[in-house]
């Protein structure tokens, strides 16, 4: 799969089967109550940025609300910057993500060392806590969320389809995040992968393509989605925070690998223009 692909699937799965994603509203039917249950199904994680809602005649009816009431309360969202309509396209859950850290606040980080190592060394622990909490919480539902995860990546790594492998690390992550059930750390770590995924502190391709990097990757996340199936929250933890530390150290080896090439680069081309 190429970039995107996992989210786009993922989207058209959310679209396609959302029988009992938005639940009929008993009392009132009030625009507030509209509001609180879609409030909530982004609070929890069902709604991702991106997804789209349905069409709104068919939402009225999911919520059994007046199409006045459901106007009302698509308004109400859209102006706490939750859903944005695109004109022509529909309503749409906004990039609320995103704005956890500010685009000056980004390129600051970006622009500063220090920042990666203080990255990884707060990931390490999130990851940690986030796993612990997952082999202890995880539901019959998440299990096989990640089953269906850690099956696309092995394919992908067999294949040697390097992107979608890509997309299968942060996809997995994800939903090791949303099997903690803790609202706080599943959009927190949202928010950190955004900001890996944008090449904000390094390049994650440069740690995959480190001799031998991907098939330890592929066992460290096999580890991990092992100890959590099996319920064993201290070989979670554990596993996690051994993933972290080895893509610490991929990191700072790649970069200086890289540093090295640029200064033998430097000296080649000053010996090219004095002729040696």
């Amino acid at each position: 799969m190429c970039e995107g692909d996992f989210r786009s699937a993922r989207r058209q799965a959310v679209t396609e089967d959302q029988t009992d994603l938005y639940a009929r509203i008993s009392h009132s039917r009030t625009a507030d109550e509209v509001v609180q249950q879609i409030e909530l199904l982004i609070l929890e994680g069902v709604l991702r940025d991106g997804d789209r809602l349905p069409a709104e005649r068919e939402l009225s009816k999911r919520f059994d609300v007046s199409r006045p009431i459901l106007r009302e309360a698509l308004k109400e969202l859209e102006a706490r910057g939750l859903v944005e309509s695109r004109h022509g396209g529909g309503t749409f859950v906004a990039d609320v993500v995103g704005r956890i850290f500010s685009k000056p606040l980004i390129d600051l980080i970006g622009r500063h060392h220090k920042a990666t190592q203080d990255y990884l060394e707060y990931r390490r622990e999130l990851e940690g806590l986030t796993a612990e909490l997952a082999a202890t919480r995880a539901t019959d539902f998440d299990r096989d969320i990640l089953t269906r995860v850690i099956e696309r990546m092995r394919a992908a790594h067999e294949s040697g389809d390097f992107d979608a492998e890509l997309e299968a690390d942060v996809e997995l992550h994800n939903a090791i995040g949303e099997s903690a059930h803790n609202i706080i750390l599943l959009h927190t770590l949202r928010a950190c992968y955004r900001l890996l995924t944008q090449g904000i502190f390094f390049h994650r391709s440069s740690v995959f393509r480190a001799p031998g990097a991907r098939d330890q990757l592929l066992a460290q996340h096999e580890a991990i989605y092992a100890a959590i199936m099996a319920g064993d929250p201290r070989a979670a933890k554990a596993a996690a925070q051994s993933h972290i530390d080895f893509v610490a150290a991929a990191a700072r080896e790649a970069e200086r690998s890289g540093e090295w090439a640029r200064i033998a680069r430097l000296r080649l081309q000053q010996r090219d223009r004095a002729g040696a």
